[in-house]
């Protein structure tokens, strides 16, 4: 497993080098100077303009920009944000936990929520209940997360008033009062996981109706075992690998998804942070929030091939 881990790592280092060359060249090549932004309606002149250009290394050639640029990456500088005169790095890991909050919380309501809809619809194949968890499944993908959003809060928030309508806690209470967060957290949790749980029902319903039909299921059958030892011992721990390999997918998908959400919900995470970065065209948080990003999605696909290995050990990871 050291060796597989080992080996995992190695292999990210390419992936992670191509995604800072396209994260930089999309950066630098969009329309817009970020020092003309930053001393907009003030005096500054141009020789003011040229000298803070020439402090940020932007008067360099791009190429050079960049090698500057990873230099200082490998020593863990991602530079100064051109608006805060602060570490870009710092910034950007002030806003990850609240969005790892949201996003773990998302991922337990999909796996209390999805996995049995999978299962039961399994169970029930060809039965009304089996239709309606598929069209559940169909609606879960077809729904903007944002239009979602905006109806729960009309709904709960407005209408009912049982729920908070965004940020994350009340004003003037205490920021440890975790029943406050959890109310300011259920929402954007649910429009977040929706799409999820639409994928793990419809992965394990396909997967358990295979796996019930396998030789080594009826034979458990005729042994007599009880159903529900051959359901949960047998084929729904083989039935679980593929929602397995989809979990660093999942993972991926709700950091990545997570600007939506944050910006309906007034959630104060990392993706409306990069986005209102990327708009003032701040390129050291910009970049600094892509490449941590990538690392943890890194991180997160290597936990998935671990976990996968756990589920069936008889899997030799090569």
């Amino acid at each position: 497993m050291r060796t597989f881990i080992l080996r995992r790592l190695i292999y990210a280092i390419p992936t992670l080098l191509g995604i800072s060359i396209i994260t930089f060249a999309i950066v630098r090549l969009a329309p817009g100077d970020p020092i003309r932004l930053v001393t907009f309606g003030s005096r500054a002149t141009n020789e003011d303009i040229e000298a803070l250009r020439h402090v940020y290394g932007l008067d360099k050639p791009m190429p050079l920009q960049y090698v500057d640029w990873l230099w200082k990456l490998l020593h863990f500088d991602f530079g100064q944000s051109f608006i805060y005169h602060q570490d870009a790095a710092s910034l950007f890991l002030q806003y990850v936990p609240n969005t790892l909050q949201l996003a773990f919380v998302a991922l337990a309501i999909q796996l209390l929520v999805g996995v049995p809809l999978g299962v039961l619809a399994a169970l029930k194949r060809g039965t009304w209940g089996d239709n309606m968890i598929r069209v559940f499944s169909v609606v879960g993908h077809a729904v903007p997360a944002f239009w979602l959003g905006l109806v729960l809060i009309i709904v709960f928030a407005v209408q009912l008033r049982w729920l908070p309508t965004g940020g994350i806690t009340t004003v003037g209470k205490d920021p440890w009062d975790i029943l406050d967060h959890l109310r300011h957290m259920l929402l954007p949790a649910i429009v977040l996981s929706l799409t999820g749980i639409a994928t793990y029902t419809r992965i394990l319903r396909t997967e358990t109706i295979d796996v019930l039909g396998q030789d080594f299921v009826r034979t458990a059958h005729a042994k007599g075992l009880r159903e529900r030892t051959v359901m949960f011992v047998h084929a729904l721990r083989n039935a679980l690998i593929p929602v397995v390999t989809a979990l660093g997918g999942i993972l991926a998908g709700l950091i990545g998804g997570a600007l939506v959400i944050e910006t309906v919900f007034s959630w104060p995470g990392v993706g409306r942070f990069t986005f209102a970065a990327a708009i003032a065209k701040d390129y050291p948080v910009v970049q600094a929030g892509v490449m941590i990003a990538a690392v943890l999605l890194v991180i997160s696909y290597i936990l998935r091939d671990i976990a996968y290995a756990v589920v069936d050990p008889r899997i030799v990871v090569k």
